[in-house]
């Protein structure tokens, strides 16, 4: 049976620094892919494939288009494009923004839940507002595991409060925390749901 593979990552304001802590903490053998979105500007370009890569051991890019899924490494949403998965590949939508944002949370963590069923984590780090509520709802669903980062050790603690406050969230963990849990996680079997993923 096949571990938790497919993790799924959001932050907003304030989760730069918890991303940074999760991605030095996961292991080099990782079994799972990584995806991670944040809210920023439509027409600005993100730094943040070469800001991890001065913490990570493993290999980092930004997402393209219909590119396929490889174990063991870190796929970064674009500017203005959310990033979704499908079956074995990445794809790149211009779909409406999400909670006035494009890339957004929630059309990731529901592409995942949808597409790989109980084999997905969906992450919410620190951000305002409630982005990725709905997509941990989607994952809970589907079989999944939610886990947030600590509000109380969050800058901005919105989306984590909010994810706490309407799912049954598997894990609240403190940012330094993170990488381990989930290299732990992706080496446990999924548990066997009524839906077929995959």
């Amino acid at each position: 049976m096949r571990g938790h593979d497919i993790v799924v990552v959001g932050f907003s304001a304030g989760g730069l620094d918890p991303l940074l802590q999760l991605v030095a903490g996961l292991p080099s053998d990782l079994l799972a892919s990584v995806f991670v979105v944040h809210h920023f500007p439509a027409h600005g370009v993100s730094a943040l494939p070469s800001i991890l890569r001065r913490v990570a051991r493993l290999p980092i890019t930004t997402a393209v288009h219909n590119e396929p899924i490889r174990p063991g490494h870190i796929y970064v949403g674009p500017s203005d494009c959310h990033l979704v998965l499908a079956a074995g590949r990445v794809q790149l939508t211009r779909g409406p923004r999400d909670h006035g944002n494009r890339p957004a949370l929630d059309p990731l963590f529901r592409s995942a839940a949808g597409t790989y069923g109980s084999r997905v984590v969906g992450v919410v780090l620190s951000g305002t507002l409630d982005d990725g509520t709905a997509g941990l709802l989607a994952i809970k669903s589907a079989g999944g595991l939610a886990v947030v980062q600590d509000p109380e050790r969050s800058a901005y603690p919105g989306m984590p409060r909010s994810a706490l406050q309407h799912v049954e969230v598997d894990y609240r963990a403190s940012p330094e925390e993170l990488g381990a849990l989930l290299g732990r996680l992706a080496r446990e079997p999924a548990r066997a749901t009524g839906l077929h993923p995959v």
